[in-house]
């Protein structure tokens, strides 16, 4: 089997020999998907409605826990006295780092805060829709690890890290570049921000993610983005994103807030969100976890408002459970999955676009474990109504590893969702009456004019998938869908062509990268 030196890991800009190839057989069902209906679309626009599973008075019950934490205990803004200034300004009470809300302040602010924008990719045919009735899915984000199953577990690389933006941009169903999509620790610390939006830019036409871990580096991603869009169009419209965590429970850091407050300013989008491990960072009952994240965001939505009324923000929540045997984290469980459903409604209720959930799993493969979990969790992103739904592909090892297996794996779930928000047509087609009339009783459907109308688009057809019966598949190898999934993710790197850039642009970028990275010493932690 082709290991990863060969085949995956290579210099930037090096073409793969193979670059001509259709990829196979998994190449060739992919060629024919995206004759779909459902394809040639930068993101979804859903026809499922979201759930609603708790009562009018039992959500409000849950909202008027937040406004008390709020006004009573408070949440902590450390680090950052201007952040403290301006909610001075506002009419809060600031004690020190601890601010508290008077009832009203923080939905009042959430007024001029937009629920929806769109957020511009450099091929503006796949710019994205944040809110309403859209959802965006990108691929999983922060972990240190990689692995395959040539190579097994190991810390990730810049390399790795563009192998996995490659993997983004070719495939149909996901409509977002990311951001950290693997930590590329073969990178100085102070400087691998500058190569990963770098990689962003030149790699992937799609929109993406920038650096959140200090003010500095945010504001280097908002130069590259200047050069990339020009700086009046950046002032006037969102090109990027900063997902930003709060310290839970109830505590924004500085680091955090100076990212929000450079994205916010600069008419930037912020993606908000507490990671609760319910027993460690929040109660283990989940509509107090549910409170309190609830109020950690909102405090946080409010503040962009403070900084740039009208600069958009998305509602974000990470809701997970604690082993309470161990102490160890886990993911994919049933509380969080349909605690998302009334964090989906807390976030329609206030009007605000939301990003809920992905797909989780502890597991430590991509098998049963991982396809199990990850499925309960990216249903409950589905059903809440997430529109920004980040973790949609490559999630293992409770998000230490990011997997090449299950980055297909998952992609390929993808494209099932994407029918499966689109409902069910009812027209004059989909209700088949000639069809009914050409066959009649006791005869099949396989030749008639309705299906040979319609065979192309009327199934999903699942790239990683076999549906042979099983002698065919014993006759083949008996390959399992981690293995099929191997082949793939090589197929696809081997076929891999970089969308165009302008050249000057390019040359501009290089030059900034080049000169921040000159103005320091390299930092490794």
């Amino acid at each position: 089997m082709m290991g990863v030196e060969a085949s995956a890991v290579r210099p930037f800009g090096e073409t793969s020999n193979r670059a001509g190839r259709s990829g196979g057989r998994a190449g060739r069902r992919a060629k024919r998907s995206v004759s779909s209906a459902h394809l040639g679309k930068p993101f979804i626009h859903r026809k499922l409605p979201p759930f609603s599973i708790l009562s009018e008075d039992s959500l409000q019950r849950i909202e008027d826990t937040t406004w008390t934490l709020l006004a009573e205990v408070g949440i902590e803004f450390r680090d950052d006295p201007e952040s403290l200034a301006l909610w001075k300004t506002a009419g809060a009470e600031v004690d020190g780092v601890l601010v508290r809300f008077p009832h009203g302040l923080i939905p009042e602010l959430l007024k001029t805060a937009p629920a929806q924008f769109t957020q511009h990719a450099r091929n503006p045919a796949n710019s994205v829709e944040i809110g309403g009735e859209n959802v965006v899915f990108a691929p999983a984000y922060g972990s240190p690890f990689v692995m395959d199953l040539d190579e097994g577990r190991r810390y990730g690389t810049i390399a790795d890290f563009k192998n996995f933006i490659k993997l983004a941009q070719s495939s149909p169903w996901l409509h977002h570049s990311g951001g950290t999509i693997c930590e590329p620790v073969d990178v100085p610390v102070n400087k691998r921000h500058l190569d990963m939006v770098h990689a962003h830019i030149t790699l992937s036409d799609r929109p993406f993610l920038g650096s959140v871990t200090a003010q500095e580096r945010a504001e280097d991603t908002i130069n590259m983005a200047r050069i990339l869009f020009g700086t009046e169009f950046v002032d006037n419209n969102c090109v990027i994103m900063g997902n930003l965590n709060v310290n839970s429970p109830l505590v924004w850091d500085g680091t955090m807030t100076k990212v929000l407050r450079a994205y916010a300013a600069a008419n930037q989008g912020t993606v908000l969100v507490p990671f609760i491990l319910g027993g460690a960072m929040g109660p283990v009952t989940t509509a107090g976890a549910i409170a309190q994240a609830h109020a950690e965001t909102l405090a946080g939505c409010a503040l962009t408002q403070l900084v740039r009324p009208g600069a958009p923000v998305v509602y974000g929540n990470f809701l997970s459970s604690t082993s309470l045997k161990s102490g160890s984290p886990t993911f994919g469980t049933p509380e969080p999955a349909a605690g998302s459903l009334v964090v989906g409604q807390l976030a329609r209720r206030h009007k605000l676009p939301l990003r809920c959930a992905g797909n989780f799993t502890t597991s430590k493969l991509p098998d049963a474990h991982a396809m199990n979990e990850g499925t309960m969790s990216m249903l409950s992103a589905i059903h809440c109504g997430a529109n920004f739904i980040l973790h949609s592909a490559g999630f293992l090892d409770g998000l230490l590893s990011m997997s090449y297996e299950k980055f297909m794996m998952d992609a390929d779930f993808c494209g099932a969702l994407h029918t499966y928000l689109g409902g069910v047509a009812v027209d004059d087609n989909a209700l088949a009456l000639d069809a009914f009339r050409e066959v009649g009783p006791g005869n099949h459907f396989f030749g008639c004019e309705h299906t040979i109308r319609n065979y192309e688009t009327a199934y999903f057809d699942a790239a990683i998938a076999d549906n042979t019966p099983f002698e065919t598949w014993q006759e083949a190898g008996s390959v399992d869908a981690a293995t099929r999934a191997n082949r793939a993710w090589k197929e696809t790197l081997a076929a891999y062509e970089a969308p165009p850039l302008d050249a000057a642009i390019e040359e501009h970028l290089i030059e900034f990268v080049d000169r921040k990275k000159a103005s320091s010493e390299d930092r490794w932690y």
